[in-house]
């Protein structure tokens, strides 16, 4: 068993939690499939926390540290700053022209060549359309400068 693996653990509960109090605010009638969602994540999260339990009777407590060698923070924390800012885009701008500037900037930050953040980029923003938008007609936020 890894130490940080119980941080994960937590977190996952917490996220159970939170988003069980968001589903029993819904009417009764669209509560099955979250309901549903979270009873199993946190069924399999306990079902992990038997196995860590296991491991750590069989082969002791490691710290989990070693996972985490090849961190690279100059690439995770602005990587994580632009998540925020594109959901702060999201609010404003919307889904497509979020995950456009989103998707443009990450992966230049990570000196993708250009033609492949083109591709990618147009790929994705026409599948997402597609599925989406005419296929399960599902409206992604449009944005407060677009209502």
């Amino acid at each position: 068993m890894k130490k940080t693996d119980i941080g994960v653990v937590a977190f996952i509960y917490a996220i159970c939690a939170l988003f069980l109090v968001m589903t029993l605010r819904l009417p009764a009638a669209a509560q099955t499939y979250p309901l549903f969602i979270i009873i199993l994540l946190a069924a399999l999260t306990t079902l992990y926390v038997v196995q860590m339990v296991r491991a750590a009777k069989k082969r002791g407590v490691t710290s989990g540290l070693e996972d985490f060698e090849g961190f690279l923070p100059k690439q995770f924390f602005p990587i994580l700053g632009m998540v925020v800012l594109y959901l702060v885009i999201m609010y404003f701008a919307g889904f497509y022209i979020a995950t456009l500037v989103f998707m443009a900037a990450c992966l230049l930050f990570l000196k993708v060549p250009k033609w492949q953040i083109l591709l990618s980029t147009a790929v994705i923003l026409v599948l997402v359309y597609c599925a989406f938008t005419l296929f399960l007609k599902v409206k992604l936020p449009m944005g407060l400068l677009f209502k």
